[in-house]
């Protein structure tokens, strides 16, 4: 490894858990539908698991509770994840295998009103998509534009969740939020070697769709895009195309761009004891609204992909302190046997004092968890040195974003992980907890 660090780290190994025409016959044109149409499909609750969301709410699969299980006649249902309970989807489930995560600012001229009946629209519309439904609306106008892209008709749900979460900016003065601020939500604080691009940085709101079909995560994000022309504006969004880490043992441990197996010690999403003590926020949040929800914080990470690929193994494997092959532990022969970080050989530490897993791990930093669930990216190439461009879209959820500062202000400084990679994107976003039967988002913001 060459003794050249550069700036910045983040948990890209994380392996301590922290740290897929005919035309149709012309129908009688009804009115055109708008979007406060789609407010009515909000109060069906659970039972829009078993009707459409409206009249434009065309089945698209059968709802069951997981894949592998069989529809009368033996074909296949294809899975669903509950839209509602008592957290959001999209953070104890296990993970899915694509993301859209998108940002927004609201719009200049957006009204609180507006504000709020673009939530209610957004809950109809995400339920509807996570059933495997279009997005409600009329039966269908040649005189308007249809109520749902389109590109998801045929597809099953892929296990989509919608997640949605709250930016430092939208409890200022504009809507009457300053008083229902989440007590912990607040804008990153500078950390060591971080060098990020406003332009992926920051947002008002924030969703992220995951799915194990690119195409219906993609087709969430762009609906509730379309949905809010005039309300909100997109800030920032990106793509991931592998899961970095996993949030149940029954998911085999992925492989980062590095080659790494990552998140081999990740929070047990199962585990509600763990959850509650690290990642869901509690009795102690003053503000009511927001307790059984989380924090959100996103870091894209490029990695500096041709200089690592030109690293001898050896030093790879000192660098993240697990062997690449199996993932075990550089005190281990298996992947989940526990590093042993006082172990010495020839008077220095089996596993690097600048180790990724040994600055991570809870052990290390007074048992300091987060729940990891990120994906990798790519931005093609670059066009002067023909590099190519990607890394770790990192997401965590935790119970307050203290928790990523601490963790990070020591990987920042100390990992050797930092010669190949570098932070250049952040958010951090309130994350509410999940929909009762007829709730809805604009009146779980508003109160």
């Amino acid at each position: 490894m060459t003794a050249t660090p550069s700036p910045s780290h983040g948990p890209a190994d994380g392996s301590d858990g922290a740290p897929d025409i005919t035309p149709e016959p012309a129908t009688a044109a009804p009115s055109p539908v708008s979007r406060r149409r789609l407010l009515g499909a909000v109060g069906a609750g659970a039972a829009v698991a078993g009707a459409a969301l409206g009249a434009g709410g065309t089945a698209l699969a059968t709802r069951d509770s997981g894949p592998g299980t069989a529809a009368p006649g033996g074909e296949p249902r294809a899975a669903t994840v509950d839209f509602r309970g008592a957290h959001q989807a999209g953070i104890a489930t296990p993970s899915q295998d694509r993301l859209c995560f998108a940002t927004f600012d609201v719009a200049p001229g957006a009204t609180r009103a507006d504000l709020a009946a673009l939530l209610t629209t957004w809950t109809a519309a995400a339920e509807a998509m996570t059933l495997g439904r279009q997005v409600p609306g009329g039966e269908g106008d040649l005189n308007t534009p249809p109520d749902d892209t389109g590109e998801a008709v045929g597809l099953t749900p892929g296990r989509l969740t919608v997640t949605i979460g709250y930016g430092p900016g939208l409890f200022d003065d504009r809507f009457g939020l300053a008083a229902r601020r989440p007590s912990a939500l607040k804008p990153l604080p500078a950390l060591p070697g971080e060098n990020l691009d406003p332009a992926v940085t920051g947002g008002d709101l924030c969703v992220q769709a995951c799915a194990d079909d690119p195409q219906v995560a993609f087709h969430a994000v762009r609906n509730l895009r379309r949905l809010g022309f005039g309300t909100v504006l997109p800030r920032w969004m990106e793509l991931g195309f592998g899961r970095t880490s996993s949030t149940s043992p029954q998911q085999a441990t992925p492989r980062n761009l590095m080659g790494f197996k990552d998140g081999t010690r990740n929070i047990d999403a199962r585990d509600e004891k763990v959850m509650g003590e690290h990642v869901w926020i509690g009795e102690e949040e003053p503000q009511r609204w927001v307790r059984g929800g989380s924090y959100l914080v996103s870091r894209k990470i490029k990695m500096r992909m041709e200089q690592w690929d030109r690293d001898r193994l050896g030093d790879q494997q000192d660098v993240f302190g697990r062997y690449k092959s199996s993932g075990a532990p550089l005190t281990g022969h298996g992947e989940f046997d526990p590093p042993d970080f006082a172990a010495k050989s020839g008077g220095r530490y089996v596993i690097p004092e600048d180790s990724h897993i040994r600055l991570a791990a809870p052990e290390n930093n007074k048992g300091l968890r987060i729940l990891r669930r990120g994906y990798s990216y790519t931005d093609g190439i670059d066009k002067e040195t023909g590099d190519l461009l990607g890394g770790l879209f990192f997401i965590a959820f935790m119970n307050t974003p203290d928790r990523f500062v601490t963790l990070q202000r020591v990987l920042g400084a100390h990992d050797a992980l930092n010669e190949y990679i570098q932070h250049i994107g952040s958010g951090v976003f309130a994350v509410p907890p999940g929909l009762a039967a007829g709730q809805d988002w604009g009146r779980q913001l508003f109160g």
